[in-house]
Formats: structure tokens, sequence, C-alpha cells
């Protein structure tokens, strides 16, 4: 819908896209500004307006519009954009909105990225239809040896059919039941698992395809993470603190601001005697206590998080207005585009200095002793993915000093900061590590600058034409020898067990591939820190194709790399599979690893597609969210993990898990038994049917081929029903090795890739033993018979 007005004062509010695109970053959107503008929120259903939109597409990031207000003289027209849109699956996360609809049903977002569900049958069934097929050929054959060898004498057709119904048990019609009746077996024996618990067996009919998957296909946000960022390192090039002393950057900000005003800037000493000498320590620890000040209140400045304070019961537009006023810590929440924002304003809260109010043109800083420093706003530069940093410039209330704050990635900051000889090595070692980085410096502003600044950027932003490169080209002339003062690490805390896990499931033989909808580098992060990628493995990034020529470029380059994980966009995976599919997939599946970003829900559906199609392996995928549900209904396999994210994946799972941890258990343990376990009780079943076929065969041949059943009545009917039926299908309790040992050692599952527990080859000996065993049963009996009835050709019922 078109979002036309919020209870926020500023006139816009956050949401959640975790549901739609898989992105935990909340996005700001704002109201349509002539609506928002209305006096009384009953006004707005008392105005003449009408909506233009574009026609229903699949693209989630783009809209195009406008509004148009017709009882205005003269008429109000404001364009349209994605900022002004709320999607269906998507959760407002501040305030109240009101909108107007503009598609519903089959015509919203989340509907034209979600995939019909298909109807899965296991690669076990359709390799028993192949060995039926068979039989059915062996059945035919027989009968028609049997009455070539009687010489077609009389009515040879309906001895031909006589015979079709003799060796009919060549046919292994109870084989469906006996595997049926075992899935529902295994799929108990799944859900009573106790160390797997709340697992949810919804397909009964596959559990074998998790004793031979080859490729796994993982989301990255609430699967392999828990969505919660943690500050872990605030480096200063000389000094670094980790979470273990944090708590003597806290004494450093608290005395920095317990001085008076003229020396709260500046620096600090310590009521601790130093231990060296009285002329050097108290320099060395003033200018320590400086540089933490100065980074911590650039954390603190630099970012787009707005406190938002709940007022309890709190209803109408004036109630959440004097909520705003409150500034306690109890009901004061953060909010974002962000998680790693809000993980670092968190972290200056823990430190001393808090965020207390923030608006369109001011924010608020709360200092360890209660005193509110207020900075006024005077120019925001938001963090895009070709810039990679963003910006804010401030002016302090109190001193009238005006500050340039810029913070980004380390390959984007690392030419705009003076020179150093630590950014680097420090990026590198927390990377390492699986920690996103951040670089942080700034730059200070004399009064005439920043006029200069603001005029030539005012009018750079009212250019018609290249707009967005001139407004860079004029931020560009700010960001020089800029002052570097910090490196800062947050981490995204990891499900539990999600590094074994992945090491035991790559053991076993399985490729995994990360598809998430977040950013590069954050997919990046998460796939070292999980050890997805090894710390020792190469990664190739594939730079960003628009033509078939680069895409081309781009695959030679990547052809040339040996053993080497690949990071990969959505934009440029879909050039490279309009152009380079076959190429593209083939050099994808030769990596040890493969991660995907920025993918669309369709894109996920697609690659499973693709990978079953030029592979002809089984496919399972892992999600969580909205956003993945046409990725599990695709693959042979889906697993959905209980999560934060709502249970969307889960309801459309084959399997659910609680925990991404259990799929280790689940594949290796219960994957393995049970493919182990229906592949010989399909071979065992068979082997009974071919057993008594024989011997109705050596009983006709003995009897000049003779179409007359061995056994009659309930002797034949309850051959496989009664007699053979618990010994045969005891085989759904079989376990070669204890679940420790499957556990201990993946490699067991690795055998089973191969598919030899069922297979032609031992289709082939089976049918051998069971003509052999047979045969042997089948003269034995004759010769008792022959004895006992002396030559008459009596029914053997008595045997």
């Amino acid at each position: 819908m078109v979002f036309l007005r919020t209870s926020e004062k500023a006139g816009s509010c956050f949401i959640r896209t975790d549901q739609l695109d898989g992105e935990t970053d909340w996005k700001l959107k704002v109201a349509v500004s002539c609506t928002q503008r209305l006096p009384a929120l009953g006004d707005l259903f008392s105005i003449s307006a009408y909506v233009y939109a574009q026609k229903p597409q699949l693209d989630i990031h783009s809209f195009e519009g406008t509004f148009t207000r017709e009882d205005s003289d003269p008429p109000i027209h404001e364009s349209l954009s994605i900022e002004n849109t709320l999607w269906a699956s998507t959760v407002v996360a501040s305030g109240t909105v009101i909108g107007v609809v503009i598609y519903t049903g089959k015509e919203t977002r989340s509907v034209m990225n979600t995939s019909n569900p298909k109807n899965k049958v296991g690669l076990l069934d359709l390799e028993l239809n192949q060995l039926t097929k068979a039989l059915f050929l062996a059945l035919v054959a027989l009968s028609v040896v049997m009455v070539t060898l009687q010489g077609f004498v009389g009515p040879w057709y309906r001895n031909l059919f006589r015979f079709l119904l003799l060796f009919s048990y060549i046919i292994p019609i109870s084989l469906r039941v006996n595997l049926d009746m075992g899935k529902a077996a295994y799929g108990w024996m799944i859900m009573k698992d106790e160390n797997i618990p709340g697992t949810v067996v919804r397909t009964s009919t596959i559990p074998e395809e998790l004793g031979r998957l080859v490729y796994l296909l993982t989301d990255k946000t609430g699967t392999l993470t828990q969505n919660e960022m943690v500050f872990k390192r605030l480096h200063l090039g000389t000094v670094s603190y980790g979470t273990d002393t944090m708590d003597e950057i806290q004494n450093h900000v608290r005395n920095s601001y317990s001085q008076t005003p003229s020396q709260a800037g500046g620096n600090s000493t310590s009521s601790t005697p130093p231990r060296k000498s009285q002329s050097s320590a108290p320099k060395v620890r003033k200018s320590v206590s400086s540089r933490v000040h100065e980074a911590v209140k650039a954390i603190a400045l630099c970012h787009n998080v707005t406190p938002v304070y709940e007022a309890r019961g709190a209803a109408t537009e004036t109630e959440f207005a004097e909520a705003d006023q409150d500034f306690s810590d109890d009901n004061r929440t953060y909010q974002a585009s962000s998680p790693d924002e809000v993980a670092l304003v968190q972290w200056t809260e823990s430190v001393g200095l808090t965020l207390v109010n923030r608006d369109l043109t001011s924010m608020q800083l709360r200092t360890p002793s209660g005193q509110i420093l207020t900075y006024c706003i005077l120019q925001t530069f938001p963090f895009t993915s070709e810039s990679k940093r963003m910006g804010v410039i401030v002016r302090d209330e109190s001193t009238a000093e005006i500050t340039f704050y810029m913070k980004g990635a380390d390959v984007a900051m690392s030419t705009i900061v003076q020179y150093n000889d630590w950014l680097e090595e420090e990026c590198g070692n927390m990377a390492r590590e699986g920690l996103r980085t951040l670089v942080v410096a700034k730059r200070a502003l004399t009064e005439e600058q920043y006029q200069d600044f603001e005029s030539r950027y005012s009018q750079a932003k009212l250019s018609l034409h290249d707009r967005a490169l001139k407004v860079a080209a004029v931020v560009e002339s700010l960001e020089r020898e800029m002052e570097l003062l910090c490196l800062t690490g947050v981490e995204d805390q990891l499900q539990a067990d999600v590094r074994p896990t992945l090491e035991m499931l790559r053991n076993a033989g399985i490729k995994i591939w990360m598809l998430t909808g977040d950013k590069l580098e954050t997919a990046t992060c998460i796939a070292k820190s999980s050890h997805l990628v090894s710390r020792t493995q190469d990664t190739h990034v594939f730079r960003p194709v628009t033509s078939r020529g680069e895409a081309h470029l781009e695959l030679n380059a990547f052809r040339r790399k040996h053993d080497c994980a690949l990071v990969i966009s959505g934009d440029s995976l879909e050039v490279c599979l309009k152009y380079y599919e076959h190429e593209f997939v083939e050099l994808a599946c030769q990596c040890p690893a493969v991660v995907c970003c920025r993918c669309a829900p369709t894109q996920k559906a697609q690659i499973v597609r693709l990978l079953q199609e030029r592979t002809g392996k089984l496919t399972c995928a892992v999600g969580d969210g909205g956003n993945d549900v046409s990725m599990i209904q695709e693959s042979d396999c889906g697993v959905g993990v209980e999560g934060k994210e709502g249970k969307q994946a889960s309801l459309a799972a084959d399997f659910s898990i609680t925990q991404f941890k259990h799929l280790g258990r689940l594949l290796m343990v219960h994957g393995r038994n049970s493919y182990k376990r229906s592949a010989a009780l399909s071979q065992f079943v068979i082997h009974r049917s071919l057993c008594i076929s024989t011997m109705q065969a050596v009983f006709s041949s003995v009897f000049y081929f003779a179409s007359v059943p061995l056994y009659q009545g309930f002797l034949i009917i309850g051959y496989s029903t009664i007699y053979t039926m618990f010994p045969v299908f005891s085989l759904v309790l079989d376990k070669d090795v204890k679940s420790e040992v499957a556990m201990l050692y993946p490699e067991l599952y690795k055998d089973l890739l191969k598919g030899r527990p069922l297979s032609y080859k031992t289709f082939l000996i089976w049918v051998l033993i069971s003509i052999y065993q047979g045969k042997g049963e089948g003269d034995l009996l004759l010769s008792c018979a022959l004895a006992l009835a002396q030559g008459s050709t009596l029914p053997l019922s008595c045997l």
C-alpha cells in the first residue's frame, strides 16, 4: 500500500522486511508529505485524491507512481517511490501507519515471488519403479518361455494368461505397503528422538532422501545466525579493547565528562598512582583517554539510529508525542536501518554515552553524569551499496564546533583517511575472526568551509541532469585527509553449534550453498565466521556484471581460480544465468562453497531447480522465513527452522526443526538409517517374491510345463501377508552402527551418495540369490511330494 500518514512526528517509520527479502536491516519509509501535513487524522478522509501506480511486478526494490490531490488549487502532484510503499509480509516496527491499498491477492509482491508447491516423489521410489518395470518384463518373458516350451498345445493363449497369473508374484505388489509402513515408522522415530526435540515430519513419503543429499542450500538470516549483533572490538591503532576490557573504556568516558567543559573534550588524568615515571605516564594516559573519548563520541553521533519511547497504553498521536519526552531507560528502544547501527549505539550506551533523543534536525546525548549534550544535524549522507559509507555533519550547541563524522567499510575508507600503518592489517585480523568491521573518521570544519560546502551541495541537489553524480562530487570534496579515529568489530551471533554442524556436513560429502537476501559484506562475514568458508580457503568475489561481455570476462577470470569459494550477488547471477547458464553451473559446482547474496525469493528457487536439472543430484533447502518458502518447496527435501521470523517456512517444509544444529543428526542418523533400511526392505521383498515364483517355475517344468499352482488357498494368500511379513518388516528396525558412531564419522554418509545400497548391481545379485534359493527349495519340495504322492500331480497344499 501507499504510505499516507503515521503517528511519528518525523513523518516516517521503520519496517521489518525479513519475511519478504531476508534482510534484517530495518527500512525507513516516508509518508506522502501532503497527507502527513494535514492538521488532524480525520481530514485524511475528507480530501479528494487518487493514486497512479505501475502494474504489478516481481521487483520488490522499486516502485513508480504519483499521488494527486484534486481538491486543492492548483492540484498537488507528488511522485511516489519505493520509500512511500509498504509491501505485504512486512512488519511496521514503530508507531501506527495509514495508507491506501494498491495491490491485493495475487498481485502483491510477496505472492508473486512465491512459487506453487510441487508433488515430491522420492528418488528411491523412482528407482523402484524402474526395477518394477524390469520385473514386469521378466514376468512376461517367463510366461512366454513356458508356453513356448509347452509347444503351443491347445488354447495356448489361455495358458499364457494362466502363467501370467501364476508368476504374478514376481511383481512385488506388497512392496508399496511395506515401504509406506516403514516410512511411517521412520517419521515416528524422528519425532520421538530426544536429541532433536521439536522436530516434526510433515511429509512422510521422502525420509530416505535425507540419506543421500549432495547439495544443501541454506538461508543465512535466522537460520545460521540469531539476528543479534554484539560489539566485540575497538581498535585505536596502538591499543585494542575487547569484551573483557570494556570497563577501561567506561572509565575513560566517565573521566572525560567528569571534568569542566573546557577539559571534557580534552584529556583526563587517573587517580591511580602510575607505575612508570611521573613525567611520561600522565602524557601517555592522557593521549589514550582523549582518543577513546573521541572514538566513542564519533560512534554515538555518526549513525541513523532513532530512540523510541513507548508509552504504556498510548493510542493517540498526542500521547505518542508525550511519550517521546520521557528519556527513561526502561521504555527506550532503538530503531535503525541496520542491526550494526543499533549494536554500536547500544555499546556507547553501555560505556556511558547514551543517545536519548533524535529528530530530523538534532540529536541529544546523555553523559555518565546525567548532562544532556545537544548537537544540531546539519547534513546526513546515508549509506549506499555503491559508496559503502555514511556520514553526518553536526554542530555542537555548546561550543559551536562543526565536525564531519564518517564511517564505512575499510575498502572505501582507506583512501579517505590520513596515512597509517595499521588499518589494513587489523581489518584483516578482525575479518578472520568473523567480525564485521567499520572504520570511523572525522574532520573539523570551520564555519566558512561549511557554508561553502552547503551552497554547492544545495545547488547540486537542484540539478535536473546527473544529479547523483554532482552530489557525490560535492561530498567527495570533504572526504579528504580525514582523521582516523578507530576501527570497530561487531559480531553477528551464530546459532548454537553451527560451526561443527557445517563441518560435519562437509565431511559427509555435502556441498553447502548459502543463499541470502542480505548484503555482500554481511554474507561474506557470516560465511567466514560460521566456517562455511574455511580460514585458509581463498574467496573469489564475483564482480558486478551487467552485460554479456562483462560476464564472459569475469567467468574466464573465475575459471583460472582453483579450490576457492565463490561469492556472487543476485544481479550478477541473473546476468550469468541469462547468457552462460551451463558454464556458470559447471564452475560453481566445482567450488567447495558458494555464497549468493542479494537473492530474491524467486532466484533462490531458480538456483535449486537449476542444480536439479544440471546435476541430477538431490538437493535440500533450509530456511526459516517466508522468503525461503519457494526454495524449500522447489527442493527435493525441504527443512524449515522454527525461529523468530514466524512459521511460514516450517509449515511449508517437509521436515521442521527448532535449531540448525539438529540438521546434522537428522541427516547423519535418521537419513542414513532410513535409506539403508528402505533399500534392504525393498530388495528383501523382491527376493521373497522371486523365491516363490522360481519354485512355481520349477514345479511347472517338472510336470511338462503345466499351468498348475504350487500353492493354493490361504497358503498363497498368507505367504506375503502373514508368514513372511514380520521377518521382512523387522528390517525397519535394523541398524548397522550406533548413532554416536554415525555422528562421529560422517564419512559413513558419503558412501551412500553413490547409491550402492539399491542399484542395478545389487538388484542382479539378489535376483541370482532368489533363483538359486527358490530352485533349491523347489527341488526339495518336489522330491518330498513325489515320494509321498507316488508320482501323482496332486496339489501340494499339505506341504
